[in-house]
């Protein structure tokens, strides 16, 4: 278990500048985008799942892991999971008071976050692109965004593994003048377009840029559309599946099934609970909403313009 993950790298990033407010927000983008185990009490039952949840003294939190072997070294053998995105498992704790511990005593990124934490984490992605139609008339190179922001997009395209085949990220000239920039997806998966816009829409929110935009259009390898924007742009290849991909509607990962696996004895429980209490009083992280900001993630993430201009049928000038 020594091979790192995305998040185990976001932590330590973290970790190394602890008053740098983007560096923390991409730890929460990673969270965010990121397929988690979910400890359950027992298996789960279609759609239903019944999270295992402990109590702390101030207050209750349940626990998820990035792999499942993690899982499976923290329960001290095969334990019921339900595999969820962080975005998923947020929306789902949302207001309940439950915080969210991560990796405990297994990982590097152990850590637990506070309940606000998660509220706040489930209310910034309960923001949805907007689509509207637009008609752009000229293409450039894309020029002015920082290279974090260029890092974060590629790296959250990577994790895209099937949904589009590339993007292009091009300077764009708006009918009527208006310009930015605009990712164009080509070919992407047939019902996977709000994910792609939802996900470039979160690199942006967790960017730290401020009044930042970036447009996002769906076109076929076909359209002479594409051929302008591989002339002008900065091309990002998405991993493709060597095997064909399982997924469900919402775009969750539908929770497997677990050979042998059976609820945590109440022994183990206890186990478990006494770990926590021993692990509380270091990884506790809800600083960011202190004094409105602290790290700087007590702004108003509204302010932002997200992705998700989705010019249907682009035409081009």
């Amino acid at each position: 278990m020594t091979d790192l993950t995305r998040l185990d790298a976001a932590h330590a990033a973290m970790e190394a500048a602890p008053e740098d407010a983007t560096v923390r927000l991409r730890f929460y983008e990673w969270l965010a985008a990121g397929e988690l185990y979910l400890l359950l009490k027992s298996e789960a039952d279609g759609d239903r799942i019944d999270p295992e949840v402990f109590e702390l003294p101030e207050h209750s939190v349940v626990l998820v892991f990035d792999r499942e072997d993690r899982l499976a070294a923290f329960a001290g053998g095969p334990a019921p999971y339900a595999a969820l995105t962080g975005r998923v498992i947020a929306r789902l704790l949302a207001g309940q008071g439950v915080g969210l511990g991560i990796n405990l005593d297994v990982a590097p990124s152990s850590i637990l976050i506070a309940p606000e934490a998660v509220d706040w984490l489930a209310g910034t992605l309960g923001q949805e692109p907007s689509e509207i139609e637009a008609r752009p008339e000229k293409f450039t190179a894309p020029r002015g965004l920082p290279e974090d922001f260029l890092l974060a997009l590629d790296g959250r395209l990577a994790a895209m593994e099937g949904l589009a085949r590339w993007a292009y990220l091009v300077g764009v000239t708006y009918e009527g003048g208006a310009r930015g920039h605009m990712l164009g997806f080509v070919d992407a998966m047939p019902g996977a377009e709000a994910a792609l816009a939802r996900g470039v829409s979160e690199v942006l929110v967790f960017s730290g840029l401020e009044a930042a935009a970036l447009d996002v259009a769906f076109l076929s390898a076909d359209d002479p559309v594409a051929a302008r924007l591989a002339v002008a742009g900065l091309r990002f290849d998405l991993p493709q599946p060597t095997a064909p991909a399982r997924r469900i509607a919402s775009g969750q990962t539908a929770a497997p099934e677990v050979t042998g696996a059976r609820s945590i004895a109440d022994a183990a429980v206890h186990q478990i609970e006494e770990r926590l209490a021993r692990l509380a009083a270091a990884d506790v992280f809800g600083d960011h909403l202190r004094g409105g900001g602290g790290a700087g993630l007590g702004r108003d993430m509204r302010r932002y313009r997200h992705a998700g201009v989705r010019p249907v049928g682009v035409v081009g000038g």
